[in-house]
C-alpha cells in the first residue's frame, strides 16, 4: 500500500470516498477520538485514586489539591500519547466520522458518569 492509500482499520469506510478529492478524515478522528479516550481516563483515574489509599497517594503531584494534581496530569499524558498514535495510523486514512463520533460519546458519557461523585461512590461502595 501505498502513504495515499493507506486507511484506518478499526473505522475504515467504502474506498468510495477515497476517490473524491476531500481531505482524510482520519486527522479529524484522531482528535475527537483522543479527546473521548482522555475523558474516559480521567473518571477511570479520579474513582481509582478515591478508592485505593496508596494509588492515592502516588497521584499526589501537588499536596495542596491531593490526588487531583496527578490524575490531571496523568489523563494529559494519556491524550496527547493516544492522539499522538492515532495521528500517526489514520493520517490519511478515511475513517467513519459517524462510528468514530459514536464511540466517543459513548467514552464521554462514561468519563462524566465516572467524575460524577454519587456514582464513583455508589462504585466504591461508600
Amino acid at each position: 500500500m501505498t502513504e495515499n492509500t493507506r486507511t484506518a482499520e478499526p473505522l475504515q469506510t467504502d474506498h468510495s470516498q477515497q476517490s473524491s478529492k476531500a481531505p482524510p478524515s482520519g486527522p479529524a478522528a484522531a482528535a475527537i477520538l483522543s479527546a473521548a479516550v482522555a475523558t474516559c481516563a480521567l473518571g477511570i483515574f479520579a474513582v481509582i485514586a478515591d478508592g485505593s489509599k496508596t494509588i492515592g497517594l502516588w497521584l499526589t503531584f501537588y499536596r495542596p489539591s491531593g490526588s487531583l494534581s496527578g490524575v490531571t496530569t496523568v489523563t494529559i499524558l494519556v491524550w496527547l500519547a493516544t492522539w499522538l498514535v492515532l495521528s500517526r495510523l489514520w493520517r490519511n486514512g478515511y475513517v467513519n466520522l459517524a462510528k468514530t463520533n459514536g464511540l466517543a460519546f459513548f467514552l464521554l458519557a462514561c468519563g462524566l458518569l465516572l467524575t460524577f461523585p454519587p456514582f464513583a461512590d455508589f462504585l466504591l461502595r461508600k
